[in-house]
């Protein structure tokens, strides 16, 4: 979103103390009312750049249709919660601007809801269903534990999970395949002439962490290398994770050319305690994420990465579990699909083959 867009959307809400309308939204896109109600109402007949412009404009306003004009049109306005427990703000942001953008279109009234710990989640849930929410978006590591799963059943709602290590017939999901995408971006590396490759694992408590280090560890054996317990180190998907796992990698002797973390925010880290080392990335030692979200393109050198498709996951899980609801209370069948998007090895500029130097200080050892 453009400067411009939030600073006239300051002063529309120094304007209107109450909700913002539909014109609110037309100004500040820069387009007409109508087009406004095409993005809301999925039509296609919209240009893209426009689109997004309104979509930005939306989000910025935290503008909502009017429920009695769009009830008329498509029946009651539906509830849904997402929840998130993710310590990534660059992921979380690509998260909830899926869904959010999404929920505008389909008149799904959103309710974004942070739940710490699985321990959280059923007296959060619990009230949330209380309260009229009918489904549940649910990221890892909510949408891997069966617990909770099996209270979205208990509570006769429907739940779509973002990101689970594995698909179920119980609820629909929408994901990548982690392994392959990890397994991908190994033989990447591998192919850039790295023999000796760091892994930082992600957060224990998703299946998906698991998936990637076992995509990691397929590359490596079959290439035939070499892989070292201490060539592998626990994270937690967060920055200060990837701190202490890149101060692990990087003082191992000999140490490691090149390290791949199982996110973005762990990678930037790794860049960081190379950098404070004096290590030149990549000519001295070669880093890779996983995500693509926006930290990857923000840091210096920017970052290969696998990019994920965070925003049309979320788009689509909001798509999907309002559908399944609409035919639920309609009565009609319906079924719990099971989506897997294409990912995208993104290359930056923090890859690179071994230096002489490096290569010759490791056969030397």
């Amino acid at each position: 979103m453009t400067s411009d867009i939030k600073d006239s959307a300051r002063r529309t809400r120094v304007r209107h103390q109450g909700q913002p309308t539909i014109n609110d939204v037309a100004r500040l896109a820069n387009c007409s009312p109508m087009t406004v109600s095409r993005v809301i109402n999925s039509k296609e007949s919209v240009r893209e750049e426009t689109r997004q412009q309104v979509l930005a404009a939306i989000a910025e306003l935290n503008y909502t249709p009017n429920r009695a004009a769009r009830s008329l049109a498509g029946g009651e306005q539906l509830r849904v919660a997402l929840l998130f427990d993710n310590p990534s703000a660059s992921y979380l942001s690509e998260f909830l601007m899926g869904a959010l953008a999404e929920a505008t279109r389909g008149d799904v009234h959103l309710v974004v809801q942070s739940c710490p710990t699985l321990a959280d989640a059923p007296p959060i849930m619990r009230n949330l269903a209380d309260g009229g929410i009918q489904g549940f978006i649910l990221p890892p590591p909510l949408c891997d534990d069966q617990s909770v799963l099996d209270l979205v059943s208990e509570l006769g709602a429907v739940a779509v999970a973002v990101g689970p290590g594995k698909a179920t017939g119980t609820q629909a999901s929408v994901m990548i395949d982690d392994f392959q995408a990890a397994y991908d971006m190994t033989r990447h590396i591998i192919d850039l002439g790295h023999k000796r490759i760091g892994f930082i694992i992600g957060n224990p408590e998703q299946v998906a962490s698991l998936r990637r280090l076992n995509g990691y560890r397929a590359a490596m054996e079959d290439a035939g290398l070499d892989l070292p317990a201490e060539l592998v180190v626990q994270g937690r998907f967060t920055y200060r994770s990837g701190l202490d796992g890149a101060e692990k990698l990087l003082s191992v002797k000999p140490r490691p050319t090149a390290i791949f973390a199982s996110n973005d925010d762990m990678a930037a880290a790794t860049v960081a305690v190379a950098h404070r080392r004096h290590l030149d990335v990549p000519n001295d030692i070669t880093v890779c994420g996983f995500d693509d979200t926006a930290m990857a393109s923000t840091i210096w050198p920017e970052l290969t990465t696998v990019r994920q498709p965070i925003r049309e996951m979320t788009a689509w899980a909001v798509s999907a579990i309002a559908t399944i609801i609409r035919k639920k209370r309609a009565g009609e069948r319906f079924k719990y699909e099971q989506k897997t998007l294409p990912y995208t090895l993104v290359r930056r500029e923090s890859d690179a083959a071994p230096s002489l130097v490096t290569r010759e200080g490791i056969e030397k050892k």
